[in-house]
């Protein structure tokens, strides 16, 4: 930005030290800050026909006085006025709240203009505003602010008007004309003229729709930047991949891959071949086969002569996956050994040795991986499994244990494209959206909570026929706060129906790593028939002969983690069953149960998961690695988003956008960031 924008906002005309220290609060410091303080939403009063207004949709309309008002009190000082109008040969009926005052202005044959609320069951008016004759306001669509303290929208459009009297001539234009003739977008001074002072509802939008793409595109360039300037800095290793070898390996493996799988294991084996350092993000959904395409992966960079490494959040887990890729590897004189809290001693000195010296080449671990006395002879691959689960920290220290070693990142979290190419625009993103052949789709129920019995009774059945259940709760214990079932409480309601004859687990994020190791070994090993658990249980256990998921106060999870608890049954032969239990009060609640009983599909659930409750649920607030876009919104405006991110990544790998005058102002915005010299990006 440039100087006059960046002068603090006092040097509008009419903002005092006062008033700018209430902008403040706002984050409002400088004149620019000023300009880019945006309404939150607009106040249409363009004069609408009620044939054509949607039910519950404001409207503006010009009608004569049919009644006298009446008024009804209730309640202390709580009344209602309500009279008839004439719009346009529809008689309806205004209402408006507390406003007894305006009686006195409302007279029969009276023309008037009302602002408010249409309903169309009733032919009814709910009034915001009530103005004498055929009042055609200045501003037919009116923003409103978010605004503090003694601050008001008439003050901030005030204020934000002299600002644009004043310094709309310095306003520049960081998007090349190129860019804006193909687009057919207006100057960033246009747009913000319309965004602030909409003449009609046609150029606000199209005035918003600049500066959408411009914020996606500054957001794409400095991720791309990014990207490149690491590339250049950090020269991965071109490993000499043997591919006949892998090919033989993969037709040797008990099952077929699925055309998803041979993609994404083509994505990576050319990301390993090359000059650069791969980072690479591996999305799966619940049973896609990630860690077959981890295996081969892993295959290929051992035959090349170098170590892999497999990084997993729980010891659990780590057990789970050291057991499989046993199964995989051993037959082929390849030993894979465990690494974590619990291997101590002689056991874990040798192991270590082992890996130092190269004789061992490839580990799974916990996050005792990244401990300080672990050190590998030659590091190729890094792999780590439900990355979210790690910290950004833990990552890089487990990258650092090798020169530049490719980095392959995987999550059973399906997240919609729009958002992964957003929060991880670092990373090459790769996706196994097809399913293995012959995988039985679990069959979902929304059941209501006086159905309880019937769910008990089903579980009982499956238990008879040796399978086993989880019944999952939201909260340990009882909470004043929350009318929730408990872990706790189930576990003792259940241990009392089943008593003598079925055995009842517990498992809560408050018993210690080897109180969870016992009570999962005593349900993976069946004799425990039924676990209830919190949500501890949502990532990777593996147990096959579990049949039946019985989630409680289903209503207060995302659909995304319902999808991850589904995902803990239909591992075995045997059919399986998701029971929700809910009595959702909300639509959203309500649409959440219908869409999990209608599709299987990790994506789809994600994509509408996104749409209900937007981007932060994704990922905590300070781990989303989403900016705070003033205008743009990762949900609805996806497709600029994805237009960005192309046109960022031509730009970024163009000498001319390095050399041409005409990408001056983007370029200066990347060095200002600092993003060329290898700091942290925002």
């Amino acid at each position: 930005m440039n100087e006059a924008l960046n002068q603090p906002v006092t040097a509008v005309t009419g903002i005092g030290e006062e008033t700018a220290k209430l902008l403040q609060g706002l984050r409002i410091f400088s004149v620019g800050d000023l300009l880019e303080h945006f309404p939150y939403r607009y106040e249409d009063y363009q004069l609408k026909d009620l044939h054509e207004v949607k039910h519950e949709e404001r409207v503006t309309v010009v009608g004569t006085v049919q009644s006298e008002p009446s008024i009804r009190y209730f309640g202390k000082k709580k009344n209602r006025l309500s009279f008839r109008l004439l719009v346009n040969q529809i008689l309806v009926t205004v209402t408006f709240f507390n406003r007894a005052f305006l009686k006195n202005q409302i007279n029969v044959s009276t023309e008037l203009t009302i602002t408010g609320k249409w309903d169309q069951h009733r032919m009814t008016i709910t009034g915001s505003e009530c103005r004498k004759g055929r009042e055609e306001r200045e501003q037919t669509i009116a923003p409103i602010y978010s605004v503090s303290g003694k601050l008001t929208t008439k003050s901030m459009r005030k204020y934000i008007y002299q600002a644009m009297n004043q310094y709309s001539a310095e306003i520049p234009d960081l998007i090349p004309d190129q860019l804006l003739k193909s687009y057919k977008l207006p100057t960033k001074k246009e747009a913000l003229s319309r965004l602030h002072f909409p003449p009609n509802a046609e150029s606000m939008k199209h005035a918003r729709r600049r500066m959408v793409y411009e914020e996606f595109l500054l957001f794409q360039l400095k991720m791309q930047a990014f990207r490149k300037a690491n590339r250049d800095r950090t020269n991965g290793r071109a490993l000499d991949i043997p591919e006949k070898e892998i090919e033989s390996f993969i037709k040797q493996l008990p099952f077929p891959l699925t055309g998803a799988q041979q993609r994404v294991v083509s994505e990576v084996i050319q990301d390993i071949s090359s000059p650069y350092r791969m980072n690479r993000l591996l999305q799966g959904d619940v049973g896609s086969g990630k860690t077959v395409v981890a295996a081969i992966c892993m295959y290929a960079v051992i035959q090349a002569g170098y170590q892999a490494a497999l990084m997993v959040p729980t010891e659990i887990l780590a057990e789970q996956h050291v057991q499989s890729l046993k199964e995989i590897f051993e037959p082929l004189g390849i030993t894979v050994e465990l690494l974590s809290g619990s291997v101590k001693g002689k056991k874990r000195a040798e192991k270590l040795t082992a890996l130092e010296n190269g004789e061992l080449s490839l580990v799974v671990g916990t996050h005792a991986l990244i401990q300080d006395d672990v050190r590998f002879q030659k590091l190729g691959l890094v792999i780590t499994d439900e990355q979210h689960r790690f910290g950004v920290e833990q990552r890089r220290v487990l990258r650092d244990k090798g020169e530049n070693p490719d980095v392959l990142f995987m999550t059973a979290t399906p997240i919609p494209r729009t958002l992964a190419i957003s929060v991880f625009g670092d990373m090459d993103v790769s996706i196994i959206d097809e399913m293995p052949a012959g995988r039985k789709k679990i069959e979902t129920y929304w059941a209501k909570p006086d159905m309880l019995e019937r769910v008990l009774d089903f579980i009982q059945k499956e238990l008879q026929k040796g399978r086993q259940a989880y019944v999952i709760c939201p909260l340990i214990e009882e909470s004043e706060k929350l009318d929730v079932q408990n872990a706790i409480d189930v576990h003792m309601i259940l241990n009392q129906h089943y008593k003598g004859i079925w055995d009842v687990g517990l498992m809560h994020g408050r018993l210690r790593a080897t109180e969870k190791d016992d009570v999962m070994e005593a349900f993976s090993k069946n004799e425990t028939q039924i676990l209830v658990s919190t949500t501890v249980v949502e990532v990777g256990v593996n147990v096959p002969n579990a049949t039946v998921m019985v989630i409680y106060d289903a209503e207060r999870f995302g659909l995304a983690q319902l999808h991850q608890l589904r995902g803990r049954v239909g591992r075995g032969q045997e059919q399986s069953y998701c029971i929700l239990l809910a009595d959702p009060k909300s639509e959203v609640g309500k649409e959440r149960m219908r869409i999990m009983t209608e599709t299987n599909d990790g994506f789809v659930l994600s994509e509408r998961d996104l749409e209900l409750r937007g981007p932060g649920d994704f990922f905590g607030a300070k781990q989303s690695g989403l900016p705070d876009f003033k205008v743009a919104d990762v949900v609805h405006d996806y497709r600029a988003l994805e237009v960005a991110r192309q046109d960022a990544v031509k730009l970024i790998h163009s000498n001319d956008f390095w050399t041409k005058k005409e990408y001056e102002g983007l370029r200066n915005y990347i060095e200002d960031q600092g993003v060329l010299n290898g700091q942290k990006i925002d």
